[in-house]
């Protein structure tokens, strides 16, 4: 199992950056971030969310190292956006009557 600096160090060679330019993004020194992806260093909470945001991945696949959505969690997804939207056009369906039968009712 990959430990959190190592999950870190993919995420910024994902991006391109070398050491010294990621440490730079989170205005910290080269030695320091250099001992968060070698895990000599502790990483406390507000650490990993700035790490999270400037290298704009989730804070969970910083620390599993796994994507968040995986292929069946994207299908299930698409899935549920397919049902909302079956279920707005229901509820526009229903709104349309009501305003005709408030229509018919001179209200």
């Amino acid at each position: 199992m990959k430990s959190i600096g190592d999950n870190i160090k993919q995420s910024r060679l994902a991006l391109g950056l070398s050491q010294a330019d990621a440490a730079k993004k989170l205005n910290i020194s080269t030695p320091a971030f250099c001992k968060i992806e070698t895990g000599q260093t502790d990483l406390n909470i507000s650490r990993l969310l700035q790490i999270s945001r400037t290298f704009k991945v989730p804070v969970m696949q910083l620390i599993s190292g796994q994507s968040v959505i995986s292929d069946s969690s994207e299908e299930e997804l698409l899935a549920l956006k397919k049902e909302l939207i079956e279920k707005e056009e229901e509820i526009n369906k229903l709104r349309k009557k009501v305003i005709d039968l408030y229509d018919k009712l001179g209200i």
